[in-house]
């Protein structure tokens, strides 16, 4: 049994910054499941969600010194949350390039199909509902879509946190799925766009 089994979560974030790695294992053995549940529930992904997981503590671990952590559960939990957003999001745009790489290919033999009305019809839409966005929402949207830039990049170059910036596009994501939800009830072809938004 680790003698850091009783403290509690500040003591240990303490222990923590003054370079305790026994302190960190101790954050590691209490949190990672919870991490991993969070994780898996919105990527279903063994693999990846372990990787998001590695990835939160080795930044908590790394970045121990400057971290302003009040509570712990909420501190790690969010970083789970958002870096699940952000790696499906990823995902969305490089399932819908595909498809619509897919899509061009086929007009070639079939210049008018179901499909590809919706998915001209979806992007239209799109982004005519990030126009819509206050306009911070709607920079932090574009430089991570359009751009390819990671959240952490975006924040960088507006000059916010990283966890503003996370934030912000948590926010504008939950506006775009309930602006866009009718979409998911007409084919079943774009439902795969709408994944990252669960």
């Amino acid at each position: 049994m680790s003698e850091f089994q009783a403290y509690a979560d500040m003591d240990l974030i303490g222990l923590m910054k003054a370079q305790n790695s026994q302190a960190f294992e101790e954050i590691y053995r209490r949190y990672w499941r919870v991490l991993y549940s969070i994780t898996y529930r919105r990527i279903q992904s063994r693999e990846i969600s372990e990787e998001i997981v590695q990835d939160i503590f080795a930044s908590l671990w790394i970045n121990r010194s400057t971290a302003s952590i009040q509570c712990l559960s909420s501190y790690l939990s969010s970083a789970a949350k958002y870096k699940a957003i952000n790696h499906l999001a990823r995902e969305m745009s490089r399932q819908a390039y595909a498809h619509d790489q897919q899509l061009r290919s086929e007009r070639k033999h079939d210049n008018c199909t179901e499909e590809s009305v919706l998915l001209n019809d979806f992007t239209g839409a799109l982004e005519r509902e990030i126009e819509k966005l206050p306009a911070k929402r709607r920079q932090i949207v574009r430089l991570h879509k359009n751009e390819d830039l990671s959240l952490k990049q975006v924040a960088s170059q507006l000059g916010i946190s990283e966890k503003t910036a996370e934030n912000q596009y948590g926010k504008a994501l939950k506006v775009l799925k309930l602006n866009l939800r009718h979409f998911t009830l007409l084919s079943t072809a774009i439902v795969v766009i709408f994944k990252f938004f669960r």
